[in-house]
Protein backbone atom coordinates (compact mmCIF):
# COMPACT_ATOMS: atom_id res chain seq x y z
CA UNK A 1 0.00 0.00 0.00
CA UNK A 2 2.83 2.36 0.83
CA UNK A 3 4.45 1.74 -2.53
CA UNK A 4 1.15 2.41 -4.28
CA UNK A 5 0.79 5.69 -2.38
CA UNK A 6 4.27 6.84 -3.39
CA UNK A 7 3.71 5.81 -6.97
CA UNK A 8 0.58 7.97 -7.02
CA UNK A 9 2.75 10.91 -5.99
CA UNK A 10 5.24 10.06 -8.70
CA UNK A 11 2.59 9.72 -11.39
CA UNK A 12 1.13 13.09 -10.40
CA UNK A 13 4.53 14.71 -10.96
CA UNK A 14 5.88 12.64 -13.81
CA UNK A 15 4.42 11.47 -17.08
CA UNK A 16 6.11 8.54 -18.88
CA UNK A 17 9.43 9.88 -20.17
CA UNK A 18 9.11 13.60 -19.42
CA UNK A 19 7.60 14.94 -16.19
CA UNK A 20 7.01 18.31 -14.60
CA UNK A 21 8.83 18.82 -11.34
CA UNK A 22 7.47 20.78 -8.41
CA UNK A 23 6.68 24.35 -9.43
CA UNK A 24 7.18 27.38 -7.21
CA UNK A 25 4.51 27.46 -4.47
CA UNK A 26 1.50 29.72 -4.89
CA UNK A 27 0.24 32.18 -2.28
CA UNK A 28 -3.07 33.85 -1.52
CA UNK A 29 -1.25 36.97 -0.33
CA UNK A 30 1.02 37.06 -3.39
CA UNK A 31 0.78 40.88 -3.64
CA UNK A 32 2.78 41.22 -0.39
CA UNK A 33 5.35 38.57 -1.32
CA UNK A 34 6.28 39.77 -4.80
CA UNK A 35 10.02 39.49 -4.16
CA UNK A 36 9.72 35.68 -4.29
CA UNK A 37 8.74 35.76 -7.97
CA UNK A 38 10.11 39.07 -9.34
CA UNK A 39 13.67 40.31 -8.59
CA UNK A 40 12.86 43.75 -10.02
CA UNK A 41 10.67 44.33 -6.93
CA UNK A 42 13.77 44.52 -4.69
CA UNK A 43 13.99 47.93 -3.00
CA UNK A 44 10.70 49.22 -4.42
CA UNK A 45 9.15 49.83 -1.00
CA UNK A 46 11.82 52.46 -0.23
CA UNK A 47 12.64 50.80 3.09
CA UNK A 48 14.39 47.77 4.53
CA UNK A 49 11.53 45.27 4.30
CA UNK A 50 11.39 41.85 5.99
CA UNK A 51 8.54 39.48 5.11
CA UNK A 52 7.79 36.10 6.66
CA UNK A 53 4.96 33.84 5.49
CA UNK A 54 3.65 30.44 6.57
CA UNK A 55 1.17 28.50 4.43
CA UNK A 56 -0.53 25.23 5.39
CA UNK A 57 -2.29 24.06 2.24
CA UNK A 58 -5.15 21.54 2.14
CA UNK A 59 -5.35 21.03 5.92
CA UNK A 60 -6.65 17.53 6.69
CA UNK A 61 -5.19 16.08 3.51
CA UNK A 62 -2.26 13.83 4.47
CA UNK A 63 0.93 15.09 2.84
CA UNK A 64 -0.60 18.46 1.94
CA UNK A 65 1.95 21.18 1.05
CA UNK A 66 3.47 23.23 3.86
CA UNK A 67 5.38 26.33 2.75
CA UNK A 68 7.46 28.83 4.69
CA UNK A 69 9.21 31.87 3.26
CA UNK A 70 11.52 34.56 4.58
CA UNK A 71 12.71 37.47 2.48
CA UNK A 72 14.53 40.74 2.98
CA UNK A 73 15.11 43.53 0.48
CA UNK A 74 16.17 47.16 0.55
CA UNK A 75 17.22 50.04 -1.69
CA UNK A 76 20.78 51.32 -1.50
CA UNK A 77 21.71 54.93 -0.82
CA UNK A 78 21.46 56.04 -4.44
CA UNK A 79 17.82 54.76 -4.57
CA UNK A 80 18.28 53.17 -8.00
CA UNK A 81 19.83 49.91 -6.86
CA UNK A 82 17.92 47.37 -4.78
CA UNK A 83 19.19 44.18 -3.17
CA UNK A 84 17.25 41.23 -1.80
CA UNK A 85 17.57 37.72 -0.39
CA UNK A 86 14.78 35.15 -0.21
CA UNK A 87 14.45 31.66 1.23
CA UNK A 88 11.54 29.29 0.55
CA UNK A 89 10.97 25.90 2.17
CA UNK A 90 8.27 23.93 0.37
CA UNK A 91 7.32 20.45 1.61
CA UNK A 92 4.93 18.23 -0.33
CA UNK A 93 4.48 14.86 1.33
CA UNK A 94 7.90 13.15 1.38
CA UNK A 95 9.33 15.68 -1.12
CA UNK A 96 11.18 18.79 0.05
CA UNK A 97 12.26 21.84 -1.94
CA UNK A 98 14.50 24.54 -0.49
CA UNK A 99 15.10 27.70 -2.53
CA UNK A 100 17.82 30.23 -1.66
CA UNK A 101 18.13 33.17 -4.06
CA UNK A 102 19.64 36.64 -4.12
CA UNK A 103 18.06 39.57 -6.00
CA UNK A 104 19.43 42.67 -7.74
CA UNK A 105 17.37 45.47 -9.29
CA UNK A 106 18.10 48.73 -11.09
CA UNK A 107 15.38 51.40 -11.27
CA UNK A 108 14.89 54.17 -13.84
CA UNK A 109 12.57 57.12 -13.06
CA UNK A 110 9.84 57.55 -15.70
CA UNK A 111 7.66 60.66 -15.57
CA UNK A 112 6.66 62.46 -12.37
CA UNK A 113 6.00 59.45 -10.13
CA UNK A 114 6.61 56.39 -12.29
CA UNK A 115 9.56 54.03 -11.89
CA UNK A 116 10.67 51.16 -14.13
CA UNK A 117 12.90 48.51 -12.56
CA UNK A 118 14.87 45.67 -14.12
CA UNK A 119 15.97 42.76 -11.97
CA UNK A 120 17.89 39.50 -11.93
CA UNK A 121 18.04 36.75 -9.32
CA UNK A 122 20.39 33.85 -8.86
CA UNK A 123 20.79 30.99 -6.44
CA UNK A 124 20.07 27.30 -6.05
CA UNK A 125 17.32 24.82 -5.29
CA UNK A 126 17.81 21.79 -3.04
CA UNK A 127 15.57 18.85 -3.92
CA UNK A 128 15.33 16.02 -1.39
CA UNK A 129 13.14 13.32 0.16
CA UNK A 130 12.40 12.69 3.85
CA UNK A 131 14.89 10.26 5.36
CA UNK A 132 12.26 7.70 6.42
CA UNK A 133 11.01 7.70 2.84
CA UNK A 134 14.52 7.05 1.47
CA UNK A 135 15.08 4.26 4.01
CA UNK A 136 11.88 2.46 3.02
CA UNK A 137 13.03 -0.80 1.33
CA UNK A 138 10.14 -0.64 -1.13
CA UNK A 139 11.42 2.73 -2.39
CA UNK A 140 15.10 1.88 -2.85
CA UNK A 141 14.41 -0.26 -5.90
CA UNK A 142 11.62 1.90 -7.32
CA UNK A 143 12.78 3.36 -10.68
CA UNK A 144 10.51 6.38 -10.27
CA UNK A 145 12.65 7.69 -7.41
CA UNK A 146 16.09 6.35 -8.25
CA UNK A 147 18.63 9.16 -8.70
CA UNK A 148 16.49 11.95 -7.24
CA UNK A 149 17.92 12.17 -3.71
CA UNK A 150 19.39 15.37 -2.24
CA UNK A 151 20.49 17.41 -5.22
CA UNK A 152 21.45 21.09 -5.43
CA UNK A 153 20.61 22.74 -8.74
CA UNK A 154 21.69 26.32 -9.61
CA UNK A 155 19.27 28.56 -11.45
CA UNK A 156 18.59 32.20 -12.25
CA UNK A 157 15.65 34.44 -13.12
CA UNK A 158 14.78 37.91 -14.43
CA UNK A 159 11.95 40.41 -14.29
CA UNK A 160 10.70 43.93 -14.91
CA UNK A 161 8.50 45.96 -12.57
CA UNK A 162 6.76 49.30 -13.21
CA UNK A 163 5.04 51.23 -10.45
CA UNK A 164 3.72 54.59 -9.36
CA UNK A 165 2.16 55.53 -6.02
CA UNK A 166 -1.17 54.08 -7.22
CA UNK A 167 -0.44 51.42 -9.86
CA UNK A 168 1.96 48.57 -10.58
CA UNK A 169 2.62 45.92 -13.22
CA UNK A 170 5.30 43.27 -13.38
CA UNK A 171 6.52 40.46 -15.64
CA UNK A 172 9.02 37.85 -14.52
CA UNK A 173 10.46 34.36 -14.91
CA UNK A 174 12.05 33.45 -11.54
CA UNK A 175 13.49 30.13 -12.76
CA UNK A 176 14.79 30.12 -16.33
CA UNK A 177 16.84 26.91 -16.54
CA UNK A 178 15.04 23.60 -17.19
CA UNK A 179 16.77 21.62 -14.43
CA UNK A 180 16.44 17.83 -14.53
CA UNK A 181 16.05 16.62 -10.93
CA UNK A 182 16.55 12.98 -11.90
CA UNK A 183 20.19 11.99 -12.48
CA UNK A 184 19.42 8.60 -14.00
CA UNK A 185 16.60 6.49 -15.38
CA UNK A 186 14.41 6.69 -18.48
CA UNK A 187 12.40 9.74 -17.50
CA UNK A 188 13.14 13.40 -16.78
CA UNK A 189 11.91 15.46 -13.82
CA UNK A 190 12.14 18.96 -15.22
CA UNK A 191 11.88 22.23 -13.30
CA UNK A 192 9.80 24.01 -15.94
CA UNK A 193 9.98 27.73 -16.68
CA UNK A 194 7.06 29.70 -15.21
CA UNK A 195 6.09 33.21 -16.29
CA UNK A 196 4.32 35.59 -13.91
CA UNK A 197 2.36 38.71 -14.81
CA UNK A 198 1.19 40.87 -11.89
CA UNK A 199 -1.06 43.91 -11.97
CA UNK A 200 -2.74 46.06 -9.35
CA UNK A 201 -3.66 49.51 -8.11
CA UNK A 202 -5.31 51.64 -5.43
CA UNK A 203 -8.52 53.66 -5.93
CA UNK A 204 -9.93 56.21 -3.46
CA UNK A 205 -13.57 55.52 -2.63
CA UNK A 206 -13.82 58.17 0.11
CA UNK A 207 -11.60 59.92 2.61
CA UNK A 208 -11.35 56.80 4.78
CA UNK A 209 -11.90 53.96 2.28
CA UNK A 210 -9.68 52.73 -0.54
CA UNK A 211 -10.13 49.87 -2.99
CA UNK A 212 -7.16 47.77 -4.04
CA UNK A 213 -7.69 45.28 -6.90
CA UNK A 214 -4.85 42.94 -7.88
CA UNK A 215 -4.26 40.08 -10.26
CA UNK A 216 -1.68 37.44 -11.08
CA UNK A 217 -1.38 35.24 -14.16
CA UNK A 218 0.97 32.27 -14.05
CA UNK A 219 1.89 30.36 -17.20
CA UNK A 220 4.05 27.22 -17.07
CA UNK A 221 5.08 25.08 -20.02
CA UNK A 222 3.03 21.89 -19.97
CA UNK A 223 0.64 23.05 -17.21
CA UNK A 224 -2.70 24.91 -17.16
CA UNK A 225 -2.60 28.71 -16.91
CA UNK A 226 -3.50 29.94 -13.42
CA UNK A 227 -5.38 33.20 -12.76
CA UNK A 228 -5.55 34.87 -9.33
CA UNK A 229 -7.96 37.76 -8.80
CA UNK A 230 -8.00 39.68 -5.52
CA UNK A 231 -10.07 42.60 -4.24
CA UNK A 232 -9.20 44.35 -0.96
CA UNK A 233 -10.71 47.34 0.87
CA UNK A 234 -8.58 49.56 3.11
CA UNK A 235 -10.05 51.50 6.05
CA UNK A 236 -8.12 54.50 7.46
CA UNK A 237 -4.76 53.14 6.27
CA UNK A 238 -4.97 50.50 9.03
CA UNK A 239 -7.31 47.64 8.21
CA UNK A 240 -7.49 45.56 5.03
CA UNK A 241 -10.37 43.21 4.22
CA UNK A 242 -10.92 41.39 0.95
CA UNK A 243 -11.41 38.22 -1.06
CA UNK A 244 -9.60 36.14 -3.65
CA UNK A 245 -10.49 33.78 -6.48
CA UNK A 246 -8.11 31.40 -8.26
CA UNK A 247 -9.09 30.00 -11.65
CA UNK A 248 -7.21 26.78 -12.32
CA UNK A 249 -8.60 23.43 -13.43
CA UNK A 250 -6.44 21.63 -10.84
CA UNK A 251 -6.44 23.96 -7.79
CA UNK A 252 -9.36 26.39 -8.21
CA UNK A 253 -10.17 28.14 -4.93
CA UNK A 254 -11.91 31.04 -3.24
CA UNK A 255 -10.59 32.83 -0.16
CA UNK A 256 -10.66 35.71 2.26
CA UNK A 257 -7.89 38.07 3.40
CA UNK A 258 -7.58 40.29 6.45
CA UNK A 259 -4.57 42.52 7.25
CA UNK A 260 -3.87 44.91 10.09
CA UNK A 261 -1.23 47.64 10.16
CA UNK A 262 -0.25 47.29 13.82
CA UNK A 263 2.26 50.15 13.66
CA UNK A 264 4.13 52.10 11.04
CA UNK A 265 6.65 49.27 10.88
CA UNK A 266 4.61 46.11 11.58
CA UNK A 267 1.87 44.50 9.52
CA UNK A 268 0.07 41.22 10.24
CA UNK A 269 -2.01 39.34 7.67
CA UNK A 270 -4.14 36.20 7.54
CA UNK A 271 -5.73 34.46 4.56
CA UNK A 272 -8.07 31.48 4.32
CA UNK A 273 -8.60 29.61 1.07
CA UNK A 274 -11.15 26.89 0.25
CA UNK A 275 -10.66 24.68 -2.82
CA UNK A 276 -13.58 24.39 -5.23
CA UNK A 277 -11.96 21.66 -7.30
CA UNK A 278 -12.13 17.88 -6.76
CA UNK A 279 -9.79 18.00 -3.74
CA UNK A 280 -12.36 20.05 -1.73
CA UNK A 281 -13.96 16.89 -0.26
CA UNK A 282 -10.67 15.88 1.37
CA UNK A 283 -9.63 19.14 3.08
CA UNK A 284 -10.97 21.85 5.38
CA UNK A 285 -9.03 24.51 3.51
CA UNK A 286 -5.75 26.43 3.45
CA UNK A 287 -4.39 28.83 6.08
CA UNK A 288 -1.78 31.51 5.46
CA UNK A 289 -0.14 33.88 7.96
CA UNK A 290 2.01 36.85 6.94
CA UNK A 291 4.26 39.14 8.99
CA UNK A 292 5.91 42.23 7.51
CA UNK A 293 8.32 44.52 9.34
CA UNK A 294 9.82 47.59 7.70
CA UNK A 295 12.52 49.96 8.88
CA UNK A 296 10.96 53.00 7.24
CA UNK A 297 13.26 55.39 9.06
CA UNK A 298 16.02 54.29 6.69
CA UNK A 299 14.35 56.30 3.91
CA UNK A 300 13.99 60.00 4.56
CA UNK A 301 12.32 60.42 1.15
CA UNK A 302 9.36 58.20 1.98
CA UNK A 303 6.39 60.61 1.85
CA UNK A 304 3.37 58.40 1.22
CA UNK A 305 2.19 54.93 2.33
CA UNK A 306 3.30 51.95 0.30
CA UNK A 307 0.25 49.96 -0.84
CA UNK A 308 2.26 47.31 -2.73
Amino acid sequence: MKLIKYNIIAIALLSCTVGIAQQLPQFTQYMYNTISINPAYAGSREALSIVGLHRSQWVGFKGGPITQTLSIHTPLRNDRIGLGLSFIEDDLGPQNYSYLYGDFSYTIPTGKTGKLAFGVKGGATLYSFDQDFINDPSIVTDPFFSGTENRWAPNFGAGVYYHTNRFYAGLSAPRILNTDENSQGDYKALERVSYYFTLGGVIDLSKNFKFKPAGLIKATNGAPISYDITANFLFKEKFWLGGSYRINEQTAAIGGIVDFQVSRQLRVGYAYEKPISDIARYTTGTHEILLMYEFKFLSSKLKSPRYF
